[in-house]
């Protein structure tokens, strides 16, 4: 079964788009690795960026955190944060048809 996650970001008072540059080059590497479905950054209305990933398994979701790109990740976003990523890992709840419902 899939799983979806999401990875909040607060950028600290005028970092916006520096967090978003810094986020940038991961989203192609990432797209890369093996389970990866989906790996994209929303900006929120309140200043946050939201990170939604979609893996295979939560096994490989576990590899891609030890992985070296989420090394240089974590270190281009040194200083620039309010404080840690709020990372939630979500289980689809089915509703309507295996289309709808989930991502």
């Amino acid at each position: 079964m899939s799983v979806i996650v999401t990875a909040v970001f607060t950028p600290n008072e005028g970092a916006f788009d520096q967090v978003a540059e810094a986020l940038t080059p991961a989203i192609a590497e990432v797209h890369k690795e093996p389970g990866c479905q989906l790996y994209a950054i929303h900006g929120a209305p309140n200043g946050q960026i939201v990170m939604i990933e979609k893996w295979d398994s939560a096994e490989l979701l576990d590899a891609h955190g030890a992985g070296e790109p989420v090394k240089r990740l974590n270190a281009s976003l040194e200083g620039l944060l309010q404080g840690p990523v709020d990372v939630t890992r979500l289980s689809p709840i089915p509703a309507g048809t295996s289309d709808q419902g989930t991502l």
